[in-house]
């Protein structure tokens, strides 16, 4: 047990130690500036132990034992020089580094940004945003912590503990030093051990607070469905079960916090008291003045104040080095896919798409794609169809290279897209998802995301090619109407053709047009289908659709099914081949008739889109 607690030990020291490591980079890129704050955090120190010499001094000239021939001006002015000294140059020691400190946040948090866009889609699907946000945020946080307290804190605690303890052992006797010196070890010792301990309430506590906040956040983002299910009051008692665990670990923090004060306190109080009776002792023998007694009190106040202040300095840096650690967690993620050094970017010209014996699983126990081949000719049409769970979304995401495939290939002009950079490969496609998320921006920022260097007038022709112009010129902001949350101001369709409209102003040689229209009613999709067909008709396209009227001009047309190719062909052939693919457009054809409407259904009038 013992063992393992002090394996545990070291591997945390190494790990406060990796993350320090880390953060030199930033220092040294500020090195001047950080030998500039230095300088004055030396000169506000200095300044700060002469203050109770220059008392001491101000005090036996001012002895009413001893006749005053003169009233100690130059002393007077020195002590008041020094008292502003102090201040002055602990302000500009702050405002030299403070761009140090803002500069590692920024490069920092900016890293860890970047590197979360560079994982993986699994990563994604498997992490809860609220709690990763205030990871982050807490570990940036902890850098401003972490560079101010130990260059502002640690270094001057130290560099105010040796000038003390040259003037102590200089001026007095060994008894003053010795006691100063024990009562430091057994301060630094207790505030280390009980700080530890601390640390394990704290940690408690940061889980509990993210797992508290990823609950608010996903039940927000939930809204409607909460409300669908008139679940107000479950969201409110689960997150009221997390508040409760926080608030119980929250208050241990505080109660052991108030117990290591108390210790600190208990300490300094026998140690101050200790000294000024051998101060008191002296005086009183003759071999003290009373400004000697002064000085031992001044001394010991101003050591003793940074010293208190570093308990919690000490504590304000492990949290730190906890905060940071589980930020800079998310930078120890390993990437899934990753490009060959020196990929070259691809050549999208004339693309032609070819999937070659592949085979792929999102987990070793569940086959999803098995030795699926198909080509894509350049400038052609293919079209996949399926029943639900078939695979036809995972050959979109394999396209994209959100995954590697198991198995065989994926070439795009005959090169292997995992020999070329992700970036090109992504580049070289367009994608109209099934399941639309937009930013929480205006419909103009969201179509402009396509090409965010594109024209306005570019915006405008990609929004009236995908047949939504019309209705957002009608809203009273027009293109800045913003679109909420997810883009849930939005009705499904009309952010169906936001969607389409961002892929047209890409202008990728390659689409990709997953359930495209599938949240759209029967006429907007018979409208936007043909708006499709003519924007796929100079691109490779390939098409993922659960409506089989939708690509019945494919140029080729494959029917998936438990992950294999089962039957290929045009839509006539498939039709007389009496497969698969027949049984799915009889059945849909039936469904298709069964929701004709009948002479009491409310019918939309010209001009005006049906309801929902």
């Amino acid at each position: 047990m013992l063992s393992a607690e002090f394996s545990q030990s070291g591997e945390a020291a190494r790990g406060d130690w990796r993350i320090v490591r880390m953060l030199f980079p930033y220092l040294w890129d500020f090195r001047w500036r950080v030998a500039i704050a230095l300088i004055f955090l030396v000169a506000a120190k200095l300044a700060n132990v002469a203050v109770p010499l220059v008392m001491k001094e101000i005090v036996d000239a001012l002895d009413s034992s001893q006749p005053l021939l003169v009233l100690p001006l130059a002393f007077l002015l020195m002590y008041g020089a020094l008292r502003l000294s102090t201040t002055l140059f602990a302000e500009l020691r702050d405002v030299v580094f403070v761009r140090v400190t803002r500069r590692a946040i920024r490069r920092v948090a900016l890293g860890v940004f970047r590197h979360l866009h560079s994982l993986s889609l699994r990563f994604h699907l498997e992490r809860q945003t609220g709690g990763v946000s205030r990871d982050i945020e807490r570990g940036t946080k902890g850098i401003s912590t972490l560079l101010s307290y130990a260059l502002f804190s640690i270094i001057p605690v130290i560099l105010e503990f040796t000038l003390v303890a040259v003037v102590l052992l200089t001026r007095f006797d060994w008894t003053f030093a010795a006691v100063t010196f024990g009562a430091v070890v057994v301060y630094l010792a207790f505030t280390f051990v009980v700080s530890e301990w601390r640390m394990g309430i704290r940690r408690l506590a940061n889980e509990i607070d993210s797992r508290t906040n990823t609950r608010a956040v996903d039940s927000l983002l939930n809204y409607e469905t909460v409300k669908y299910f008139n679940n107000e009051e479950y969201e409110a008692n689960k997150y009221d079960e997390n508040l409760r665990d926080f608030e119980i670990a929250d208050v241990r923090t505080e109660v052991s916090l108030g117990l290591l004060n108390m210790g600190q306190s208990a300490i300094i109080a026998m140690a101050v008291t200790s000294l000024m009776i051998l101060a008191s002792q002296g005086v009183v023998a003759g071999e003290l003045t009373v400004g000697d007694l002064v000085l031992v009190n001044g001394l010991l106040i101003q050591l003793y104040i940074p010293l208190n202040f570093l308990g919690m300095v000490y504590r304000e840096i492990k949290q730190a080095l906890i905060d940071m650690d589980r930020m800079f967690r998310l930078l120890n993620e390993q990437r899934e896919i990753e490009d060959k050094p020196g990929a070259p970017d691809l050549n999208d010209r004339n693309a032609t798409v070819r999937f070659q014996h592949v085979g792929f699983s999102y987990d070793p126990r569940r086959r999803i794609l098995n030795d699926v081949s198909f080509e894509i000719a350049a400038g052609k049409t293919v079209a996949v169809v399926g029943h639900s769970g078939s695979g036809k979304s995972t050959l979109a995401r394999l396209l994209f290279r959100f995954y590697d495939v198991d198995e065989g290939m994926i070439t795009i002009n005959g090169v292997d897209i995992r020999d070329v950079t992700q970036r090109s490969v992504r580049a070289a496609i367009g994608i109209v998802p099934q399941d639309t998320v937009l930013f929480n921006d205006t419909i103009f920022y969201n179509i402009a995301y396509g090409r965010p260097e594109a024209s306005p007038e570019e915006v405008v022709g990609a929004a009236k090619a995908a047949h939504i112009h019309h209705f957002v010129v009608g809203l009273p902001d027009g293109y800045q109407t913003a679109v909420g949350e997810r883009g849930l101001k939005l009705s499904g369709g009309e952010k169906q053709r936001v969607a389409i409209a961002r892929a047209l102003l890409k202008n990728p040689p390659v689409l990709v047009f997953d359930e495209a229209t599938s949240a759209l009613d029967s006429r907007s999709e018979r409208a936007i289908q043909a708006e499709l067909d003519r924007i796929a008709a100079n691109r490779t396209a390939l098409v993922i659709a659960h409506r089989l009227s939708t690509v019945v001009d494919a140029d080729e047309i494959l029917v998936l099914d438990h992950g294999q190719v089962v039957e290929r062909g045009k839509h006539r052939e498939l039709l007389e081949a009496g497969g698969l693919y027949e049984s799915m457009w009889r059945l849909q054809q039936e469904q298709a008739e069964s929701d004709l409407p009948t002479a009491t259904d409310a019918v939309a009038l010209p001009g005006q889109e049906p309801a929902g």
